[in-house]
């Protein structure tokens, strides 16, 4: 994409169109750690090039890994470290990236010397304390250097011991996954407990798997959860499917602007609880046909819903655009998590649904959107790839959508705005 400070987004007709999302960030970079940690070599295709992915190789390799990107092919050859990190040290700067950040400072508890883990201002506004804290509590020394509870980070490494450790699951489940990508390569069995409710469930169970395929098992599924160490990660060839949450934008185009949009690579049976932002435009009044390697969704008439997304609360800005074109009021609960995102998620929302005309009413853990005359407007996106890429489907029906800053899209989808294009151009 051109370096633009705006787009103004096209109105288009009822929509007949067939996309497929880049790969998915979160099974890309969860993949990266597994190769990286493996015996052997892995061949990871159909991964997702994107500024989040960039940030996690780099970072890989600044701990000594070895790798071969093929972007134009879209596949990345990995030569693991069987579970030892080779640099002695590293400085990583890792932007705004949540996975990374957390991934890496798990990760390198394992190797052997200090680490210093970095971010932009946002993440240094960003909670890792929780993550921390089990760290410790698996005989690791890690903390915040501030004294904030947030990066930077630094950790003095000489292996993690293993244990016992209860992890906070109501910030982010990636505290959860980070300590079971690196568990397995512990001096001894790990045992994780939550302690409280643990937000965004689905992705936990997506590392369990991605885990499983590179040749990890864990004695449970539940919690808490034990995870047998030492053992090692096996390199493989590994695909990516595409990504779920960029697919609840084309998913939503379709409940919009009418008409129907098959997502390609997709099913019921995908790794990504994301693929359930269905179930809800379902509720709404839409039309949802699940194939064997496809998802189309049809537009209907919408009706506002009541609905608990802490299971899929990247998709919360999506499902508020949705809102918006509905007959009668959505509730959305249950997200409050959401406010440590790259932006605080609800505030935001709330700031910016209301330039549309809506009436909307912030809570603490979600919000109540009721829908009311719309009109166009310029949209403010925090450095938020989410917010652009959500907002922008406003403008798919109603003139004069302007989306601030659309290059903060190439976090994770550096060609959403061609893509989206392109849905008008398949009619």
């Amino acid at each position: 994409m051109s370096r633009i400070d705006s787009i103004e987004i096209q109105p288009i007709g009822p929509l007949q169109a067939t996309i497929r999302p880049p790969g998915s960030k979160s099974i890309t970079n969860r993949a990266l750690v597994c190769a990286a940690l493996a015996r052997g070599e892995s061949l990871l295709t159909g991964a997702l090039e994107c500024d989040d992915t960039q940030v996690m190789i780099e970072g890989l390799r600044q701990l000594g890994l070895a790798f071969d990107h093929d972007r134009i092919a879209r596949t990345i050859r990995v030569t693991g470290c069987d579970g030892h990190p080779p640099a002695a040290s590293a400085d990583l700067v890792l932007g705004n990236s949540g996975t990374t950040i957390r991934f890496l400072t798990a990760m390198v508890s394992l190797g052997r010397g200090v680490y210093r883990l970095d971010g932009t201002l946002r993440m240094r506004e960003r909670p890792i304390e929780d993550l921390l804290d089990a760290l410790r509590q698996l005989g690791a020394d890690a903390t915040s250097e501030t004294g904030s509870g947030c990066p930077p980070v630094r950790v003095h490494a000489t292996g993690l011991p293993g244990g016992r450790a209860e992890v906070a699951g109501n910030i982010s489940s990636q505290f959860l996954s980070a300590l079971l990508l690196a568990s397995p390569c512990a001096a001894s069995d790990v045992v994780l407990a939550v302690r409280g409710e643990l937000v965004s469930k689905p992705y936990v169970t997506m590392t369990l798997a991605v885990m499983r395929a590179f040749g990890v098992r864990t004695a449970s599924d539940d919690f808490p959860l034990r995870v047998p160490a030492p053992q090692s990660y096996h390199g493989r060839i590994y695909a990516i499917e595409p990504d779920a949450s960029a697919a609840s934008y084309f998913f939503a185009a379709a409940a919009i602007a009418g008409g129907n949009v098959t997502v390609e690579g997709l099913s019921r049976n995908s790794l990504q609880g994301d693929v359930a932002f269905c179930d809800c435009l379902r509720q709404m009044g839409c039309e949802v046909l699940e194939g064997d390697t496809q998802i189309t969704v049809q537009g209907r008439p919408l009706r506002g819903i009541d609905v608990d997304m802490n299971a899929i609360s990247d998709t919360v800005q999506t499902l508020s655009a949705v809102a918006l074109f509905a007959e009668g009021p959505t509730t959305i609960r249950n997200v409050g998590h959401i406010r440590h995102k790259e932006t605080d998620r609800i505030a935001a929302l709330a700031t910016e649904l209301r330039k549309f005309g809506a009436e909307i009413d912030e809570r603490a853990d979600g919000l109540r959107i009721a829908p009311k005359p719309l009109h166009g407007a310029a949209i403010d996106t925090y450095d938020d790839h989410r917010m652009a890429m959500s907002m922008a489907l406003v403008g798919l029906v109603v003139p004069g959508v302007v989306i601030r800053d659309p290059r903060c899209t190439s976090k994770t989808y550096p060609n959403f705005f061609n893509d989206l294009a392109c849905l008008g151009q398949e009619t």
